[in-house]
């Protein structure tokens, strides 16, 4: 399992992922899930992966493919974010395609998906959700991120904190957040965490970061935003209970 998201602003996009795949007492395995395939000055493109791992390396190796020999159509040569998330999604059909047969004989699940974020010259930044099937959506002002993996523990603070006016700074932390959360209620997500930043109209990465394993900085936000959580919690007003009487007389308390 793992979690990646990805929040698109009115002044760019932040995404991140973990790299956990297995999660077991004796055994925990990380692979990079955080894919730059930009050409700088022309085009941003990043992406994020989550599920069959070997089909998702599959597809990673397609994309690159096709880069390296003289294809006609590559990432680099697809003219808007719309065109590269369907071509994607074909590279996601192909990879699974391959493989399906043999891999549930055996009852392996070759689901996965991709969130696909950047800019195009020519294009507003945008960021798409890429499903297992190769078809996709994308983010919107009313819905400004997407998520992939697994998303339930680091869902409400997204809910609650962004929005397409939330300032990219702000996005990033609440990013960083929201994967700790995911990793405070889930082994199976887990660092290095990988996040890139994105400023519209540069085409190019000027902020990214990795974040292993006892990271000082992933350490002092988890404390800091607990610390924060348990003195918002102490500051909530008590519950006003109900109350009734009964036929002697005594209150009783309503559960």
């Amino acid at each position: 399992m793992t979690y990646c998201l990805g929040i698109l602003t009115n002044s760019g996009l932040v995404m991140a992922a973990d790299s956990r795949t297995n999660a077991g007492v004796d055994y925990i395995s990380t692979y990079q899930k955080l894919f730059d395939f930009s050409s700088p000055g022309e085009r941003v493109l990043i992406l994020c992966c989550s599920g069959n791992l070997s089909i998702t390396q599959n597809v990673i190796a397609l994309l690159k493919k096709d880069l390296k020999l003289p294809e006609d159509t590559n990432l680099h040569t697809l003219p808007t974010l719309f065109e590269v998330a369907r071509y994607i999604g074909s590279k996601i059909r192909l990879a699974q395609e391959q493989d399906r047969t043999w891999m549930e004989k055996d009852k392996i699940d070759v689901k996965c998906s991709f969130l696909m974020g950047g800019q195009i010259c020519g294009e507003e930044p945008g960021l798409y959700l890429i499903y297992s099937q190769g078809n996709c959506i994308h983010a919107t002002q009313e819905t400004p991120f997407l998520q992939i993996g697994e998303t339930k523990y680091g869902k409400p603070i997204l809910d609650r904190t962004i929005t397409y006016e939330t300032s990219l700074n702000h996005a990033a932390k609440c990013v960083l957040l929201s994967l700790d959360s995911t990793m405070k209620s889930n082994i199976s997500v887990g660092p290095p965490i990988n996040i890139i930043l994105y400023k519209s109209d540069t085409f190019k990465i000027q902020h990214q970061l990795q974040l292993p394993l006892g990271d000082p900085y992933l350490a002092k936000i988890r404390k800091s935003w607990e610390l924060s959580v348990k003195e918002a919690f102490a500051l909530m007003p008590d519950i006003e209970w109900q109350t009734e009487s009964n036929s002697s007389g005594n209150e009783v308390f309503i559960d």
